[in-house]
Protein backbone atom coordinates (compact mmCIF):
# COMPACT_ATOMS: atom_id res chain seq x y z
CA UNK A 1 0.00 0.00 0.00
CA UNK A 2 1.22 3.52 -0.74
CA UNK A 3 2.66 5.57 2.14
CA UNK A 4 0.43 8.57 1.41
CA UNK A 5 -2.70 6.41 1.68
CA UNK A 6 -1.53 4.81 4.92
CA UNK A 7 -0.59 8.20 6.36
CA UNK A 8 -3.97 9.67 5.38
CA UNK A 9 -5.83 6.83 7.07
CA UNK A 10 -3.73 7.12 10.23
CA UNK A 11 -4.11 10.90 10.40
CA UNK A 12 -7.86 10.73 9.82
CA UNK A 13 -8.51 7.93 12.33
CA UNK A 14 -6.26 9.30 15.08
CA UNK A 15 -7.86 12.76 14.71
CA UNK A 16 -11.32 11.16 15.06
CA UNK A 17 -10.65 10.19 18.68
CA UNK A 18 -12.59 12.35 21.12
CA UNK A 19 -10.02 14.22 23.15
CA UNK A 20 -9.43 17.64 24.66
CA UNK A 21 -8.70 19.34 21.35
CA UNK A 22 -11.83 17.89 19.73
CA UNK A 23 -13.88 19.33 22.59
CA UNK A 24 -12.09 22.66 22.24
CA UNK A 25 -12.76 22.71 18.49
CA UNK A 26 -16.47 21.94 18.92
CA UNK A 27 -16.96 24.47 21.69
CA UNK A 28 -15.08 27.24 19.86
CA UNK A 29 -16.89 26.59 16.58
CA UNK A 30 -20.25 26.82 18.35
CA UNK A 31 -19.21 30.09 19.95
CA UNK A 32 -17.27 31.79 17.18
CA UNK A 33 -18.05 30.08 13.88
CA UNK A 34 -16.50 27.97 11.16
CA UNK A 35 -13.35 30.04 10.54
CA UNK A 36 -12.26 29.75 14.17
CA UNK A 37 -13.04 26.01 14.25
CA UNK A 38 -11.08 25.47 11.06
CA UNK A 39 -8.13 27.41 12.50
CA UNK A 40 -8.14 25.19 15.58
CA UNK A 41 -8.30 22.14 13.32
CA UNK A 42 -5.38 23.44 11.26
CA UNK A 43 -3.33 23.82 14.44
CA UNK A 44 -4.10 20.22 15.40
CA UNK A 45 -3.23 18.92 11.92
CA UNK A 46 0.06 20.84 11.74
CA UNK A 47 1.20 19.49 15.11
CA UNK A 48 0.10 15.96 14.18
CA UNK A 49 2.22 16.13 11.03
CA UNK A 50 5.19 17.64 12.90
CA UNK A 51 5.03 14.95 15.57
CA UNK A 52 4.73 12.22 12.97
CA UNK A 53 7.87 13.68 11.40
CA UNK A 54 9.54 13.78 14.82
CA UNK A 55 8.57 10.15 15.31
CA UNK A 56 10.19 9.34 11.98
CA UNK A 57 13.35 11.07 13.19
CA UNK A 58 13.34 9.15 16.48
CA UNK A 59 12.55 12.17 18.67
CA UNK A 60 10.30 10.09 20.93
CA UNK A 61 13.42 8.84 22.70
CA UNK A 62 13.69 12.33 24.24
CA UNK A 63 10.67 11.44 26.36
CA UNK A 64 12.89 8.95 28.17
CA UNK A 65 14.44 11.99 29.89
CA UNK A 66 12.31 12.21 33.03
CA UNK A 67 12.58 15.96 33.74
CA UNK A 68 11.67 16.82 30.14
CA UNK A 69 8.70 14.45 30.09
CA UNK A 70 7.44 15.74 33.45
CA UNK A 71 7.80 19.37 32.37
CA UNK A 72 5.92 18.77 29.13
CA UNK A 73 3.17 16.90 31.01
CA UNK A 74 2.70 19.71 33.51
CA UNK A 75 2.70 22.42 30.82
CA UNK A 76 0.13 20.46 28.81
CA UNK A 77 -2.02 19.96 31.91
CA UNK A 78 -1.88 23.66 32.75
CA UNK A 79 -2.95 24.67 29.23
CA UNK A 80 -5.91 22.26 29.30
CA UNK A 81 -6.98 23.39 32.78
CA UNK A 82 -6.94 27.06 31.77
CA UNK A 83 -8.97 26.30 28.64
CA UNK A 84 -11.43 24.22 30.69
CA UNK A 85 -11.90 26.82 33.41
CA UNK A 86 -12.46 29.60 30.87
CA UNK A 87 -14.95 27.43 29.01
CA UNK A 88 -16.90 26.65 32.20
CA UNK A 89 -16.87 30.32 33.14
CA UNK A 90 -18.40 31.16 29.76
CA UNK A 91 -21.08 28.49 30.26
CA UNK A 92 -22.35 30.25 33.39
CA UNK A 93 -22.38 33.78 32.02
CA UNK A 94 -25.73 35.54 32.23
CA UNK A 95 -26.01 35.99 28.48
CA UNK A 96 -24.32 34.54 25.42
CA UNK A 97 -21.83 36.94 23.88
CA UNK A 98 -20.84 38.41 27.26
CA UNK A 99 -17.17 37.91 26.48
CA UNK A 100 -15.00 40.99 26.31
CA UNK A 101 -13.53 41.87 22.94
CA UNK A 102 -10.15 40.57 24.10
CA UNK A 103 -11.58 37.12 24.91
CA UNK A 104 -13.42 36.58 21.62
CA UNK A 105 -11.39 34.15 19.53
CA UNK A 106 -9.92 35.16 16.19
CA UNK A 107 -8.69 32.58 13.67
CA UNK A 108 -5.06 33.55 14.35
CA UNK A 109 -5.45 33.30 18.14
CA UNK A 110 -7.41 30.05 17.76
CA UNK A 111 -4.64 28.52 15.62
CA UNK A 112 -1.92 29.53 18.10
CA UNK A 113 -3.87 28.23 21.11
CA UNK A 114 -4.66 24.97 19.36
CA UNK A 115 -1.07 24.38 18.24
CA UNK A 116 0.31 25.16 21.71
CA UNK A 117 -2.19 22.92 23.51
CA UNK A 118 -1.68 20.02 21.11
CA UNK A 119 2.11 20.36 21.10
CA UNK A 120 2.40 20.54 24.89
CA UNK A 121 1.00 17.04 25.37
CA UNK A 122 3.86 14.51 25.48
CA UNK A 123 1.40 11.70 24.88
CA UNK A 124 0.88 13.14 21.40
CA UNK A 125 4.58 12.71 20.65
CA UNK A 126 4.69 9.20 22.05
CA UNK A 127 1.53 8.05 20.28
CA UNK A 128 2.63 9.38 16.89
CA UNK A 129 6.08 7.83 17.33
CA UNK A 130 4.50 4.45 18.03
CA UNK A 131 2.04 4.77 15.15
CA UNK A 132 4.79 5.86 12.79
CA UNK A 133 7.04 2.96 13.81
CA UNK A 134 4.22 0.50 13.16
CA UNK A 135 3.35 2.09 9.81
CA UNK A 136 6.98 2.17 8.72
CA UNK A 137 7.27 -1.51 9.51
CA UNK A 138 4.79 -2.47 6.81
CA UNK A 139 7.15 -1.20 4.13
CA UNK A 140 4.74 1.22 2.48
CA UNK A 141 5.75 2.46 -0.95
CA UNK A 142 6.73 6.12 -1.06
CA UNK A 143 8.76 6.44 2.12
CA UNK A 144 8.49 8.46 5.33
CA UNK A 145 8.00 11.87 3.69
CA UNK A 146 4.76 10.81 2.02
CA UNK A 147 3.66 8.99 5.17
CA UNK A 148 4.06 12.21 7.20
CA UNK A 149 2.30 14.24 4.49
CA UNK A 150 -0.58 11.76 4.54
CA UNK A 151 -0.89 12.10 8.33
CA UNK A 152 -1.20 15.87 8.03
CA UNK A 153 -3.75 15.67 5.19
CA UNK A 154 -5.82 13.00 6.94
CA UNK A 155 -5.88 14.91 10.22
CA UNK A 156 -6.81 18.15 8.44
CA UNK A 157 -9.59 16.36 6.54
CA UNK A 158 -11.24 15.09 9.74
CA UNK A 159 -10.99 18.37 11.67
CA UNK A 160 -12.41 20.22 8.65
CA UNK A 161 -15.39 17.86 8.60
CA UNK A 162 -15.85 18.29 12.36
CA UNK A 163 -15.68 22.09 12.17
CA UNK A 164 -18.04 22.18 9.19
CA UNK A 165 -20.60 19.88 10.84
CA UNK A 166 -20.45 21.83 14.09
CA UNK A 167 -20.83 25.15 12.26
CA UNK A 168 -23.91 23.78 10.47
CA UNK A 169 -25.40 22.64 13.80
CA UNK A 170 -24.63 26.04 15.32
CA UNK A 171 -27.39 27.67 13.29
CA UNK A 172 -30.00 25.38 14.79
CA UNK A 173 -28.84 25.66 18.40
CA UNK A 174 -30.11 28.21 20.86
CA UNK A 175 -28.37 29.93 23.75
CA UNK A 176 -29.23 27.15 26.22
CA UNK A 177 -27.73 24.44 24.00
CA UNK A 178 -24.53 26.45 23.58
CA UNK A 179 -24.23 26.87 27.34
CA UNK A 180 -24.65 23.11 27.77
CA UNK A 181 -21.96 22.52 25.13
CA UNK A 182 -19.68 24.97 26.97
CA UNK A 183 -20.26 23.18 30.28
CA UNK A 184 -19.61 19.75 28.73
CA UNK A 185 -16.44 20.94 26.97
CA UNK A 186 -15.20 22.74 30.08
CA UNK A 187 -15.60 19.68 32.29
CA UNK A 188 -13.96 17.52 29.62
CA UNK A 189 -10.96 19.84 29.27
CA UNK A 190 -10.50 19.99 33.04
CA UNK A 191 -10.74 16.18 33.21
CA UNK A 192 -8.05 15.75 30.54
CA UNK A 193 -5.87 18.38 32.21
CA UNK A 194 -6.11 16.66 35.61
CA UNK A 195 -5.43 13.25 34.05
CA UNK A 196 -2.32 14.59 32.33
CA UNK A 197 -1.08 16.24 35.53
CA UNK A 198 -1.60 13.04 37.54
CA UNK A 199 0.36 11.02 34.99
CA UNK A 200 3.33 13.38 35.19
CA UNK A 201 6.21 11.63 36.94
Amino acid sequence: MHALTIGFGLGFLVAMQLGPMSLFLIRSTLRSGWAVGLSIGAGIAVVDALYAAAGAAGAASLLAIDPLRTTLSLVGAAVLLVLGIRTLRDAFRVRLGAETEFEVATPRRAFATSAAATASNPLTIASWAAVFAAASGVGAAGGPTLLVAGVGIGSLCWVTLLATGTAAARRALGVRAMRIADAFAGVGLIFFGCALALRAD
